[in-house]
């Protein structure tokens, strides 16, 4: 659906401009499952007219910079701190696809973000959900918003 892309850029936009001060641009997804090499994973469950899964995959380089910039402080190894920071972002992208949404009507429920650190995370879930992915490149490097859903 052409509208959750728009919705999703413009929500990362918003947080990037609001909360990170990062410039943001998105770009298409290249074609296959590996869009971003990812050691970090930070998903949000999303339920109601809306479900599925949002999540942001983030090389580690990329999430410490969002990190630093984001707490405004240097930031050198996979912590915490920045489990906490791409979690969060998740969360304020996912509100802002919620607000989106509920513009028209459409009820979604957000969970709890959940964050994985490692290699080779795939998300999963229902069957016979959509999958759209978009790519965003900042000064500190690439990451990749993933949604996979299905839309009452």
């Amino acid at each position: 659906m052409r509208e959750l892309e728009e919705y999703i850029v413009a929500a990362v936009e918003e947080v990037f401009a609001t909360m990170i001060f990062l410039d943001v641009t998105s770009e298409s997804a290249p074609a296959g499952d590996q869009v971003v090499e990812s050691n970090l994973t930070s998903m949000i469950g999303l339920a109601g007219d809306l479900k599925g899964v949002l999540a942001i995959h983030c090389p580690a380089e990329t999430a410490q910079g969002i990190t630093g910039a984001m707490l405004g402080m240097e930031v050198e190894e996979l912590n915490e701190d920045v489990k906490d920071a791409i979690g969060e972002i998740a969360n304020m992208v996912a509100g802002g696809l919620k607000t989106s949404l509920a513009a028209e009507g459409r009820d979604t429920e957000l969970a709890i973000p959940t964050t994985a650190i490692g290699t080779s995370i795939r998300t999963s879930g229902l069957a016979g959900a959509r999958r759209l992915v978009q790519v965003f490149t900042t000064p500190v490097g690439r990451f990749a918003i993933e949604l996979k859903y299905v839309l009452d």
